[in-house]
């Protein structure tokens, strides 16, 4: 039977953006389906009627939701292809929680550096870096946080490269001057076909977040 997968998503969120590469990495093909947020679909709400949030993966009619359990299922539906979850048990651990940092940190401070102003900010920029630099501190010097091979770890945070330009320009300092060893990562990743293609051109993403900047009245 041919599988039937469906990703229902939007540009810019790097939720989605951690699907397209795990199956792009799986070599799975898929239809994707772009929502407007504004004007949900009654698939989406239907696919996820308890968030009624992108990403929604669907593999054959069943709906997966929340973009880390998302990158896990596609790991473990098509395994035989790019493994991102290492096999021993302690490595697989240290790896969701790694994950789970960078979704409870990077996001929320991420925002925080073009939604505030003042004090908040500064404070927020302040502490963006010190969360990337306990993550160039776990990368070492391996040349992915997967080890040899793109993993996990580097799919859940790679694409938030794509909004660093905005948080830059937005909060005014430079991630590359802190971090450059993070920096040199994702562009390592983004020699991987499957993260160029899944990831929009940083500007793009600029352009978006000047937008939410006017419709939340911050100037």
């Amino acid at each position: 039977m041919a599988e039937e997968v469906v990703l229902l998503d939007f540009w810019p969120s790097p939720f989605g953006m951690r699907v397209r590469i795990a199956l792009a990495e799986k070599g799975i093909k898929y239809e994707y389906k772009e929502e407007d947020l504004r004007n949900k679909s009654a698939l989406l709400l239907q696919m996820n009627p308890v968030h009624k949030k992108i990403p929604v993966l669907i593999h054959n009619g069943k709906p997966v939701c929340e973009s880390l359990i998302q990158v896990q299922y596609v790991d473990e539906a098509w395994h035989h292809k790019s493994p991102l979850l290492p096999s021993d048990p302690y490595k697989r651990a240290i790896a969701r929680f790694w994950a789970d940092f960078v979704d409870k940190k990077i996001y929320e401070l991420g925002t925080k550096t073009w939604k505030t102003k003042g004090e908040e900010q500064e404070t927020a920029k302040k502490e963006f870096i010190e969360s990337l630099k306990l993550l160039e501190g776990e990368l070492g010097d391996k040349p992915y946080f997967g080890g040899e091979n793109l993993g996990y770890v580097d799919v859940v945070l790679v694409p938030f490269y794509s909004w660093f330009y905005a948080y830059e320009k937005c909060g005014n300092f430079s991630i590359e001057a802190e971090c450059p060893k993070l920096i040199a990562w994702a562009k390592r990743c983004l020699q991987k076909e499957s993260v160029s293609k899944s990831l929009p051109d940083q500007e793009k993403v600029y352009g978006f977040v000047l937008q939410l900047k006017k419709i939340y009245g911050i100037e």
